[in-house]
């Protein structure tokens, strides 16, 4: 059996180093896209109604109130390309899509749903700013 080798984590002083840890700082960063597909209102919502559970399309569009049924599969498309979506389609008349998270779709869907609880427990103090600021 071959033994597995640790790469000792990148030396975030080099050019090298940074751009495979990622500096999402910087506008050429690739991790910018991630960040993006899983930050989007559709991505949290997507990744808040996969977690833990295989949902089909339909299912999913009936959860996530004022998705598109365009905007939807987009989002699924780049989660699924960002290694954090599942598809499984079963080849029946009519067609069966299931989607669900990879373990690293669940890690990310943990994180999000974090800033939406957040989100909501804050509401209240938000919109006393919201309500607050003088009318333009």
């Amino acid at each position: 059996m071959k033994k597995a080798t640790i790469s000792p984590a990148p030396d975030p002083a080099t050019l090298s180093g940074r751009f495979l840890r990622g500096d999402v700082m910087s506008a050429a960063c690739p991790s910018r896209v991630v960040l993006k597909h899983i930050t989007s209102r559709w991505g949290v919502l997507v990744l808040m109604a996969l977690e833990g559970e295989t949902r089909r399309f339909s299912e999913l569009r009936r959860l996530i109130g004022g998705v598109s049924e365009r905007m939807l599969a987009q989002t699924l498309q780049w989660l699924e390309a960002d290694g954090l979506v599942k598809r499984v389609a079963f080849e029946v008349v009519p067609p069966h899509v299931e989607y669900s998270l990879t373990p690293l779709g669940q890690q990310g869907a943990t994180k999000v749903r974090e800033l939406a609880d957040w989100v909501e427990v804050s509401f209240p103090e938000i919109l006393q700013h919201w309500n607050s600021k003088p009318a333009s």
